[in-house]
């Protein structure tokens, strides 16, 4: 089985970022993943799935929950642990998505 650290690896470089924000369909910021340890896993994850997609959308969701690997399960069975996969939940659940708005460091 792939693992979340396998998946890291293959995915581009976030050092030129500061963070990632995640804008709703009325132009708010709903949320924001710094580079900072514990959370730079899930801007790699991000800022792949929006250059690959456009922006996070109910098909870079999907393809975000297979790059979490083992996480995605434990998300699941421990809603709020992972606010990160949950919102891709959301995303696939209501179909409503994100644009991304990269910040440089």
């Amino acid at each position: 089985m792939t693992t979340f650290a396998d998946h890291l690896r293959q995915l581009p470089p976030v050092t030129h970022l500061a963070e990632l924000q995640l804008i709703n369909a009325a132009g708010q910021v709903v949320a924001s993943i710094e580079n900072k340890p514990g959370k730079a896993g899930s801007l790699a994850v991000y800022h792949a799935l929006a250059a690959k997609h456009g922006s996070i959308n109910t098909a870079a969701a999907q393809e975000g929950l297979l790059l979490f690997a083992e996480h995605t399960e434990s998300a699941r069975q421990h809603p709020g642990s992972h606010p990160n996969i949950d919102r891709l939940f959301e995303v696939i659940a209501s179909g409503q998505g994100y644009t991304v708005r990269l910040v440089q460091a």
